[in-house]
């Protein structure tokens, strides 16, 4: 099935939250237990929380979209704490769809989103290897690590990766 890359709507929230909810599930169950991850998509992924990421300023929200479903989503924004850095927020894809070129798709587009940005910055979960494998393959490497993945008193160590984003 061809998907293609289109700045998502505030009509995709639901289907969006639908996909993380499923991503979410099968990434971080095995290291979380689904308890705490339905705790997290509660919390971070509600439609209306959705919908705000789409309307802001400074931020690119981006789904792969084959006419009848969302396969990937992917969300960046420039990040206020560091100068030139663009913070790559979310990049997630439907289980069914993976290795298919789809989030090398999103993260194509986003990078080209932040024409002032000379950094792309993501934090991955500590447990979550085969994300950081993906990463690595876009060009990312580790620069830190830190002790709250996701949300204050989370709990869930991370580590940051960076890329040099073309032009520079």
């Amino acid at each position: 099935m061809v998907y293609f890359i289109r700045t998502a709507g505030g009509e995709d929230a639901e289907k969006i939250r639908a996909l993380l909810a499923e991503t979410f599930h099968a990434a971080y169950d095995p290291f979380y237990g689904a308890p705490q991850v339905q705790r997290m998509i509660d919390g971070w992924h509600s439609a209306s929380a959705i919908r705000a990421r789409i309307l802001k300023r400074d931020g690119e929200f981006l789904v792969a979209d084959n006419g009848k479903e969302i396969g990937g989503m992917g969300y960046a924004a420039m990040y206020p704490k560091m100068a030139k850095t663009a913070m790559l927020h979310q990049l997630y894809v439907k289980p069914s769809c993976q290795n298919e070129g789809i989030g090398r798709d999103i993260f194509a587009e986003l990078e080209t989103c932040f024409p002032g940005a000379e950094i792309m910055r993501v934090e991955v979960a500590l447990q979550n290897t085969r994300a950081q494998s993906f990463y690595e393959r876009l060009g990312f490497t580790e620069v830190d690590r830190m002790e709250e993945w996701g949300a204050p008193n989370s709990g869930l160590p991370a580590i940051i990766m960076e890329k040099r984003l073309a032009g520079l």
